[in-house]
């Protein structure tokens, strides 16, 4: 069974409870982890706790050149961690090293931001006297990370909490925890106790998140279960950054270049088989080109390669379980029963006799606005198309929606672009190039899509508080203390 690290040592888990973790693809196994139990966890909350003070003193300049290091060596070990993650994954090879570029360029671009903000000095309201802030760590942070990027995600929490001065206990998606353990041995440069990891499900995250002496919880997963962990932490008034799911749309209008917006829809939706909280969920198409769009979908979706992620020729590989491609098959019957009409796909299937979680890529046509597909998170290679008579229809019916994680557009109509920018509420907008994400720019959602921001100068003060500072270099006896009747006239006080 793997260990766990704990204390800057791999250690075994005090738990006989474990979990075997399979290739999706080929239901292979790959190991064996502890399913870590309450004991496991105040041992690692305890390590960080300890090493968290010291830690914050060190200074930002040596913070960055550790998280610099930190880069230089998942860069080095890219190959491997890319592979494991695409062997538990199941995601094609070039989508885990492209990830793995992003993971190191992460810590990279945190060691160099915490370097150079501390705070800010302000004005103050009275003369010989000095304002001033500065923002501190919350103290020891629980990072829980999901199945679809368990890298990815987990380094856009643990880079900028460690770098505003915390520590860190980790959760790994517990369908896939083995790249995130073969991660955590790059963390042996920093301190014992900065960076812990456990692995386990939901009781071991749910143990996390109640520890009175975690203080902060950083949580990407699903609306569902981030309410939970909203109502615990609110319980004891931790704070919490949440990031949760989406029914995102995409905007296709009468102008757009469909030997761009095809190929450039369907990998919106389909990346990582469609696994992702940011994909085109609810694709709107301009009704006076919308069955053009389908028909070259059809033609361009019909030739892609789908099968075992580690063969370079496959464009996409299955679902994370059987639970998951049973549930996407449900939805795309429901979808069908509430009107939508099936183009391509719909079923799971076993491509090249591969006996994994496989889902054939799926067009839905003529699908309404307001019926499942366009309510429900589809989490699996389903294009829901919705055709619409005028942009401010277009506009209204993606901004229709309890989520705002993010939202997309084809248009070379500035105005229109614009228009649709402002109205929709998405954490990020994307005209004419979607999902592309850019580490100094925040990364969140509005509405029931999550608290707080991740990436960014945001995503940096999403770990840390501002303590507010007033100096008067002068001491003396102010005017506006007691006893009153000495106050030179009423509203002459100067305790602003």
């Amino acid at each position: 069974m793997h260990k766990i690290l704990i204390n800057g040592a791999w250690v075994d888990a005090q738990t006989d409870a474990s979990r075997e973790i399979q290739n999706p693809a080929t239901l292979k196994p790959l190991g064996v982890v502890p399913e870590c139990g309450p004991e496991d966890v105040a041992r690692a909350v305890a390590a960080a706790r300890a090493a968290q003070r010291d830690w914050w003193k060190v200074p930002a300049v040596e913070k960055a050149g550790l998280m610099r290091e930190i880069g230089a060596r998942i860069r080095a070990r890219e190959q491997a961690l890319a592979t494991l993650m695409t062997q538990e994954t199941g995601k094609p090879l070039v989508e885990s090293i492209d990830c793995i570029d992003w993971v190191a360029a992460c810590f990279e671009y945190y060691g160099e931001v915490a370097r150079s903000s501390y705070g800010n000095s302000i004005p103050p309201v009275a003369p010989h006297q000095i304002n001033f802030t500065i923002k501190e760590p919350f103290g020891v942070v629980a990072a829980i990370a999901p199945f679809n990027f368990p890298l990815l995600l987990m380094a856009w929490k643990v880079a900028p909490a460690i770098a505003a001065g915390n520590t860190v206990v980790c959760k790994p998606p517990h369908q896939n925890p083995l790249s995130n353990l073969l991660l955590a041995e790059v963390y042996d440069i920093l301190p014992p106790g900065v960076v812990n990891v456990l692995t386990g499900g939901p009781d071991t995250g749910a143990a996390l998140v109640d520890h009175p002496d975690v203080d902060m919880i950083a949580f990407t997963g699903s609306t569902a279960v981030g309410r939970k962990v909203a109502a615990a932490a609110g319980a004891a008034l931790k704070k919490v950054n949440l990031e949760l799911g989406s029914v995102d749309p995409f905007i296709v209008c009468k102008d757009a270049d469909l030997d761009v917006a095809v190929p450039g829809v369907a990998w919106a939706r389909l990346l990582n088989s469609g696994q992702v909280c940011t994909s085109a969920k609810r694709i709107y198409v301009d009704r006076s080109i919308a069955d053009e769009f389908v028909m070259r979908l059809h033609m361009y979706i019909g030739e892609l390669s789908v099968g075992d992620g580690m063969k370079a020729d496959n464009d996409m590989g299955p679902l994370i379980s059987r639970e998951a491609s049973r549930r996407v098959e449900d939805q795309v019957a429901r979808s069908i029963r509430d009107g939508a009409q099936l183009v391509l796909g719909g079923f799971r299937f076993r491509p090249e006799g591969l006996p994994g979680h496989f889902f054939q890529p799926t067009i839905l046509k003529n699908v309404r606005h307001g019926s499942l597909p366009t309510r429900e998170e589809i989490f699996g290679p389903v294009l829901s198309v919705t055709p619409f008579d005028d942009t401010d229809e277009a506009i209204r019916f993606a901004n229709d929606s309890e989520y705002g994680l993010g939202a997309c557009i084809y248009t070379n109509d500035l105005k229109v672009a614009m228009q649709a920018m402002e109205f929709i509420k998405a954490g990020t907008f994307w005209i004419n190039d979607p999902l592309t994400d850019n580490e100094a720019g925040p990364f969140g959602g509005m509405r029931h899509s999550g608290i707080g921001r991740e990436l960014g100068a945001e995503g940096l003060d999403a770990f840390r508080e501002s303590k507010h500072v007033h100096m008067d270099y002068v001491m003396e006896r102010k005017s506006w203390w007691f006893p009153y009747r000495n106050r030179r006239s009423p509203g002459s006080g100067g305790h602003r």
